[in-house]
């Protein structure tokens, strides 16, 4: 048996492996310095086996069982010939939904899925079930399938990653969205939207499938689902669903239109955001109670880094949505405000076509801060926006964060001079 990638997700397992008394041996591309020391007294404690370092994938033949870290591809050649070899590659979250012996509600897309996934998490809580929270967020719940009962509830937010070559589905599936993303992992684009719908593929007649009505991709998941197909949507009056309508949330059901909640009673900023409530309320209507599903949302302030109120400095409110690294997502970031933004923008190269970001930018941002490795790309597409339109912005690019800049639109000009940035 063998354990690749010691992410937070697989450590769980090495305890679980030990006392099925399993010869183990893990593998990790980092060297045994690298190696967390906690993590390395339980391999030691336990006599396991371990290959680390750059060549460590040298030693995986042989292998039965192959448990997979979110971040090992299951693509990668090493994995591939295993799998011909016989192996079964699978993984903690795989194994923990085959598993389980309660109710699975599963959420991915490229945008929104935590909030969702955490909505969700609070709706089921508040209707009094015990409810566990794991996948790509909250604790490694592989540990806790000893306390799981029957009538309890997991909820998982799943990643492409974590999706990649999954061969079971939760009963309830949620697709907020699919658009360009991770694509400096993936072999291309087809690759990520065919991981994304293993989330409902291997679901029965009884699953519930919810997706998102006004992203093309995903409506037309319909057609390869097995159960029952929920769409919401914040742009279609639908027959039936649950939709965004003169800023009140609805439920559809053969053209009768039920009110849930304006969404002034909603503490989270954005339509992007009202859609996820409207895809939590679809993924929760079948077994919980409608005055539940508002008083949750209603007391629900939202998740760490998306559009989070930070403070308010001599009258600037500042705002981390740093969760916002794709072009999608900040471009639905920057439609949740009427005021005027300065926008700090910036980051990890993932490989994303910056384009579609230029409008929203020149529309909507009165000064740009550019950062890291996209600072560039982001430049030279809002710089051909601003030619189009003829206009003028107020553009930053910084090496980090000081409180002198270069490259501004207005040169010479410090942080300390506009109170905009007042540190």
């Amino acid at each position: 048996m063998q354990l690749f990638g010691l992410g937070v997700s697989n450590i769980p397992l090495l305890d679980y492996l030990y006392k099925l008394s399993s010869k183990v041996t893990v593998f990790d591309n980092r060297t045994i310095e690298q190696i967390p020391k906690e993590i390395m007294d339980i391999i030691t404690r336990y006599s396991f086996e371990f290959s680390f370092g750059e060549n460590n994938l040298s030693k995986l033949v042989g292998f039965d069982l192959i448990f997979r870290s979110p971040s090992c591809m299951p693509t990668q050649k090493e994995l591939v010939d295993e799998e011909k070899r016989g192996a079964i590659i699978t993984s903690e979250i795989e194994m923990l939904m085959e598993m389980a012996p309660c109710k699975i509600i599963g959420v991915t897309g490229s945008d929104g899925k935590t909030t969702t996934t955490s909505l969700i998490y609070e709706i089921v809580k508040q209707a009094g079930y015990n409810t566990y929270l794991g996948g790509n967020i909250g604790y490694p719940l592989f540990t806790k399938l000893g306390e799981m009962k029957k009538d309890d509830i997991v909820v998982l937010e799943l990643s492409s990653f974590q999706l990649m070559n999954m061969t079971v589905s939760p009963n309830i599936a949620v697709i907020t969205n699919i658009s360009p993303n991770h694509l400096n992992i993936h072999k291309d684009y087809e690759e990520y939207i065919e991981a994304k719908k293993n989330i409902f593929k291997n679901q029965k007649e009884d699953g519930i499938l919810v997706l998102n009505y006004d992203n093309e991709i995903t409506r037309d998941c319909k057609e390869d689902a097995n159960g029952k197909v929920l769409y919401f949507s914040s742009r279609e009056k639908l027959e039936n669903g649950v939709i965004v309508d003169n800023d009140v949330i609805k439920e559809c059901e053969d053209r009768l239109r039920k009110h849930i909640i304006s969404t002034n009673n909603i503490n989270l900023r954005g339509s992007h955001n009202h859609e996820n409530v409207c895809a939590a309320i679809a993924a929760t209507k079948s077994f919980i109670d409608m005055d539940t599903i508002v008083t949750a949302i209603k007391n629900f302030k939202g998740v760490e880094h998306r559009i989070e109120f930070i403070k308010e400095i001599d009258g600037v409110k500042w705002y981390n949505d740093s969760i916002g690294t794709s072009p999608t997502r900040t471009i639905a970031g920057l439609k949740s405000f009427d005021e005027d933004i300065v926008l700090i923008a910036g980051g990890y190269d993932k490989n994303l076509d910056y384009e579609p970001l230029a409008k929203p930018i020149v529309d909507k941002v009165k000064t740009l801060i550019l950062i890291g490795q996209t600072s560039n790309k982001i430049y030279k597409v809002v710089e051909k926006e601003l030619e189009r339109q003829g206009k003028q912005m107020e553009i930053c690019k910084c090496s980090e964060f000081s409180r002198n800049y270069s490259n501004s639109k207005k040169k010479g000009e410090t942080w300390s001079d506009r109170t905009v940035f007042t540190c």
